[in-house]
């Protein structure tokens, strides 16, 4: 009786470890919302779509611009951008849905996603971001 506790003891505790370290992304809401809401324009990999839309992995406006993100994410973009050395003009809508937990999330994935090992951001960062560029 008394093995049998301990074998059961031990099989979860097995299972517990076990289901942590597959899912050990710190990053897998923010994966999760880029999937629902970014990668048709931008791909699963950050690639962009050619000369329309550009990409996230390894873009050279992500890390020199940290401070545009959030916005950009809530409130689109319509102004021209130069991403490693390509110039793109094509309307982003915005995802005013978003809260501001949910931007945290995706902006963090971005930046450690395909290789970029840009800054994380925290909630309270993102929420000045997106004070000062209210519409």
């Amino acid at each position: 009786m008394k093995y049998s506790r301990y074998l059961f003891v031990f099989s979860a505790l097995t299972a517990l470890f076990s289901g942590i370290r597959c899912s050990s992304s710190p990053y897998i809401q923010g994966e999760i919302l880029y999937s629902n809401f970014c990668e048709s324009c931008h791909m699963a990999d950050g690639s962009g779509l050619g000369a329309e839309i550009p990409p996230l992995a390894g873009a050279d406006y992500l890390q020199n611009n940290p401070d545009k993100i959030a916005c950009m994410i809530r409130h689109g973009l319509s102004e021209e951008i130069i991403v490693n050395g390509v110039t793109y003009n094509q309307l982003m809508p915005g995802i005013e849905v978003l809260s501001d937990v949910e931007i945290t999330n995706i902006v963090n994935y971005i930046n450690q996603a395909w290789g970029n090992n840009y800054s994380t951001v925290t909630l309270g960062e993102v929420r000045a971001q997106l004070e000062a560029c209210k519409h």
